[in-house]
């Protein structure tokens, strides 16, 4: 399915039911797209009066000095570097939001300071899409396996891998790492989550597949 194609069939349900809140998971592996799929979805609510908001699944790394200790610094990003089972009770208290609730706040990850930020995603009763993005939130792991019963709906992304490869380099490069060392990272770590990823997916209903890159 193309990203215009997916995107009309959200705004349609939400269309469908005005009064319900409609969570929405935007998985990938590194590079896939997640963070343009969302700055996209975001910019297509505001344009139809939708209150809309993306929680980072990101903003749940462990701070990069616990990592330190742990001896995970240099895998940050795999899944044993996040405080996982936090990030599946946020996601349970945002589908069961309901309203007159008080805001859920979510933290959210800098990559200038490389550590998340506590508190800084607001997500309150009135926001009727609510978008969830991060590489496993399909991931048929515990406990990140338990995060597709608050979905309502999920997409992943699977770009061509060639041009996910490129422009996770290129993040890289952006943030600070040279040629060499940003290509190291994204064919070393980046690729093994990936590739962890691809073959331990949770087998949903709910899912559909973007083959087409969104830009």
């Amino acid at each position: 399915m193309t990203f215009a194609e997916a995107r009309e069939g959200l705004f349609s349900a939400l269309h469908a039911s005005p009064h319900d809140r409609l969570v929405l998971a935007v998985a990938g592996a590194p590079g896939a797209g997640k963070s343009t799929v969302c700055e996209l979805l975001l910019a297509e609510a505001q344009n139809r009066d939708v209150s809309a908001i993306v929680v980072p699944m990101d903003g749940w790394h462990l701070a990069h000095r616990t990592l330190e200790r742990l001896g995970l610094a240099q895998v940050k990003g795999a899944p044993q570097t996040f405080d996982a089972e936090g990030f599946v009770a946020l996601v349970a208290r945002i589908a069961g939001q309901r309203p007159g609730d008080p805001s859920v706040w979510a933290p959210e990850f800098r990559r200038e300071i490389e550590d998340a930020v506590t508190g800084a995603v607001e997500i309150r009763p009135e926001h009727r899409l609510v978008v969830v993005e991060g590489n496993y939130l399909l991931l048929d792991e515990h406990p990140w396996r338990d995060l597709a019963g608050f979905f309502d709906t999920a997409w992943v992304l699977t770009p061509d891998e060639s041009t996910r490869r490129t422009r996770l380099v290129e993040r890289h490069e952006r943030y600070g790492r040279s040629t060499e060392d940003a290509r190291a990272h994204a064919l070393g770590s980046d690729e093994t989550n990936a590739r962890r990823i691809e073959h331990n997916m949770v087998a949903w209903a709910g899912l559909t597949v973007l083959e087409v890159d969104p830009g």
